[in-house]
C-alpha cells in the first residue's frame, strides 16, 4: 500500500476540506498514478470531489461509519478496511486522504508519494512530517518545477518499518 498527496512546507495538505493549491502537474501525476488502481479515503475526501462522486476508473474504498453511497466500497472500521485492502495487490492501493486516514494508514504504507510545494498554504489540515520520522527515508526527489506559479518537487519516501497487515 502507498499514500499520495501534496504538502506545503509545513506538511499542510488542505484547508476547508479542499486543496490549498491548484497544481495541474500534480493533478496529472495523481490521475496517471492512481488510474485503474484502488483509492482509499475517508468520507470528507469523497465529499470534496466534484458532486461528491467517486473517482472514475478506480476502485474507491471509503472508511466511514455509515454507507458512503453508490460506486464505492464502504468499510466501517480500520480492521474492515485492512481486510478489504488485502484483496488487492499492495502496489495498486493508494491512500488519498484525508488527514485522519493518512495518520491511520501511513504506518502501513511501504511508500509515500509526496508533491512538496515550496509555499505555506494556510492549511488547517496536516499530515505527519516524514522528514522528521526515523521510519521514513527520502529515496527520490525530482528537480523543482513550476506549477501554476508554485515551485514543486515530486518526492518518494520509503517506509523502513511498515506495519504488516
Amino acid at each position: 500500500m502507498r499514500a499520495i498527496f501534496h504538502a506545503d512546507r509545513q506538511w499542510g495538505i488542505g484547508r476547508g476540506n479542499d486543496l490549498m493549491f491548484r497544481l495541474p502537474l500534480d493533478m496529472k501525476f495523481f490521475r496517471e498514478t492512481t488510474a485503474g488502481k484502488v483509492v482509499v479515503m475517508g468520507l470528507n475526501t469523497l465529499r470534496s470531489f466534484p458532486g461528491g462522486k467517486p473517482l472514475k476508473n478506480r476502485t474507491n474504498i471509503v472508511l466511514c461509519p455509515d454507507d458512503a453511497g453508490e460506486g464505492v466500497i464502504t468499510v466501517h472500521s480500520p480492521e474492515e478496511l485492512l481486510a478489504e485492502v488485502k484483496k488487492y495487490p499492495a502496489e495498486d492501493v493508494f491512500v488519498i486522504g484525508g488527514a485522519s486516514v493518512y495518520r491511520l494508514l501511513i504506518p502501513y504504507c511501504t511508500e509515500v508519494l509526496v508533491t512538496r510545494v515550496d509555499a505555506v498554504g494556510g492549511a488547517d489540515t496536516f499530515v505527519p512530517d516524514l522528514d522528521a520520522d526515523a521510519n521514513f527515508a527520502l529515496v527520490s526527489e525530482s528537480a523543482p518545477v513550476e506549477d501554476n506559479g508554485y515551485r514543486i518537487r515530486f518526492c518518494t519516501y520509503q517506509n523502513l518499518a511498515p506495519i504488516p497487515f
